[in-house]
């Protein structure tokens, strides 16, 4: 069962949704969303008495916004328990403290951060809202300077936002230990039996020590056989704390050199935001992760990449870091950007004036030609973005 919602959906989502005849809730913001009549629409009355029946049915949402629908019917379920301890990352980092006993960490009102002392700090750490995505309002302090001036920008004038507050809350922060190593992202899901099932690792890469930019994620053969088995391990650790099945999920974690893995959040029924990372697997090698969670299946990782072995699998987040207003932008030059990578598959335009986002890049790179990659990484996007005159 699919509930869908603002902002986005892709057609490749809508697609495997109705090749396949998945049913899909008919909300008002999801007929909205989808003008096509032919897809399996089943009402809110009758998917709500389903799920009362069927609690360990399968459901997948496109959007963190569905999630207050189910909390507004099933607030007591355990469902409901599940996606608000994953989703408030305090929770989450109170129901995992026994497994992390060293990780420090403090929740603390937006109003009350101007009046921290610096002597209640231990650098370097994070500071990031309690409820967030898209990495808004997420500050790396590395010393006093860093936390002078990410107090002056964290305000409510800079964090306002067009997504709901189950999505993103800026009423909390949470203050935490800052987790050395690189970043990965996960699509899996929590089998029937609550083992974990992975569909997706990618590479977070960043272009500084202090970068929180959600630019560029990659994933490849590589990447997957490296640290597969290890993540299934750790995650199926997590999921059984939380009795997790039948429960798809986007995990973010950091590995240090020695291999340690440590969680940063875990994004609760669902893949990676924007229909970006399960569609990237689908469009670009054919493994499409929604089929083989509603179907119960695992992907068999010897074939996947037959004949792309050396070949990496992007997406680029096109945020805009230009410092250029949405205002003051008359267009944004896609033909440009396209021309600059070695093989972009997909290029998904949208309105910088409705969307935090000019949009996303799939792109497909021969392992000799990183080069691409750390280019987007560290561009402002000036070059392509068309000022009004």
């Amino acid at each position: 069962m699919y509930l869908i919602d603002k902002p986005y959906i892709s057609d490749f989502l809508i697609d495997t949704i109705k090749d396949n005849h998945y049913q899909v809730v008919a909300t008002k913001a999801a007929k909205e969303l989808v003008a096509d009549d032919s897809l399996n629409w089943i009402s809110e009355e009758d998917a709500i008495a389903n799920i009362k029946n069927n609690p360990s049915q399968r459901m997948y949402s496109n959007s963190e916004n569905v999630l207050s629908w189910i909390e507004n019917h099933f607030e007591e379920s355990e469902l409901s328990k599940q996606i608000n301890i994953l989703k408030d990352k305090v929770k989450f980092r109170e129901q995992i403290k026994a497994i992390f006993p060293e990780f420090k960490f403090r929740k603390i009102k937006l109003e009350n951060i101007p009046n921290i002392a610096t002597q209640e700090l231990s650098f370097p750490f994070v500071i990031k809202p309690s409820i967030g995505f898209l990495s808004v309002g997420v500050y790396i302090i590395k010393d006093e300077n860093d936390w002078i001036k990410a107090k002056e920008e964290i305000t409510p004038h800079n964090l306002k936002s067009i997504f709901p507050k189950n999505v993103l809350d800026t009423s909390h922060f949470i203050i935490e230990d800052f987790i050395q190593g690189e970043e990965y992202a996960i699509d899996y899901y929590h089998n029937d039996k609550g083992e974990v099932v992975i569909l997706n690792i990618l590479h977070h890469i960043f272009s500084s020590g202090t970068d929180t930019s959600d630019r560029v994620y990659s994933t490849s053969k590589a990447i997957v056989n490296q640290y597969k088995s290890e993540l299934e391990q750790f995650l199926s650790t997590i999921g059984n704390k939380l009795n997790l099945k039948n429960f798809p999920a986007h995990a973010e974690v950091r590995i240090d050199k020695n291999g340690k893995i440590i969680p940063i959040e875990i994004n609760p029924l669902r893949f990676g935001g924007w229909c970006t990372t399960g569609d990237l697997s689908g469009i670009a090698i054919g493994l499409n992760s929604y089929k083989y969670y509603f179907e119960n299946t695992c992907p068999n990782w010897d074939t996947v990449y037959q004949g792309q072995e050396n070949k990496i699998f992007s997406i680029i987040v096109l945020d805009n870091n230009s410092g250029i207003k949405p205002d003051d932008i008359a267009s944004f030059d896609y033909k440009a950007l396209a021309d600059d990578f070695e093989n972009p598959i997909l290029i998904r335009a949208l309105d910088i004036n409705t969307y935090p986002l000019f949009g996303f890049v799939f792109a497909e790179t021969d392992e000799r030609n990183k080069e691409e990659l750390s280019d987007i990484l560290s561009s402002d996007l000036r070059k392509y973005i068309i000022v009004r005159k």
